[in-house]
């Protein structure tokens, strides 16, 4: 995977993680408030309870994650892909969205959608996602 001969990665469905992986991830992506009143050990719950949730591993250690939520028959949302900054521009990111879109076709489901960051457009778009014309995305107000 990229220019790296000596860089593995293997992907694979998960439904459990070490917590202390999964909070690396969530901080080096900027996600993680440290101030935050939460319990770390609801990110279990994230990924057993997410329809599919891939992991990205380099030598056993967990350096990307992406979920997917969904009924598994007909819509579903993708969300919460990063990659560890040490590891990205390496192709880890595509293809753990290429392994969501490959497993959430197997079961069938026909629309498959995201909300992304700005400065992600370009990555998303060249993996064939378009911007939903016609259509707002909504956030129910705190």
């Amino acid at each position: 995977m990229g220019d790296d001969p000596q860089f593995s990665v293997t992907l694979s469905f998960i439904k459990a993680a070490e917590t202390k992986e999964l909070m690396a991830l969530y901080k080096d992506a900027g996600w993680w408030d440290e101030n935050c009143q939460n319990d770390p050990q609801f990110l279990h719950h994230v990924v057993k309870n997410s329809a599919l949730f891939v992991g990205a591993f380099c030598e056993k250690k967990m350096i990307g994650m992406g979920r997917a939520l969904s009924d598994l028959v007909s819509d579903a949302y993708i969300q919460d892909v990063t990659v560890l900054q040490a590891y990205r521009t390496r192709g880890v990111g595509k293809k753990i969205i290429e392994k969501l879109i490959t497993g959430l076709k197997d079961h069938g489901v026909d629309w498959i959608g995201l909300i992304a960051e700005p400065d992600t457009r370009s990555f998303y778009e060249n993996l064939g996602f378009q911007e939903l014309a016609g259509h707002i995305p909504y956030r129910l107000k705190d």
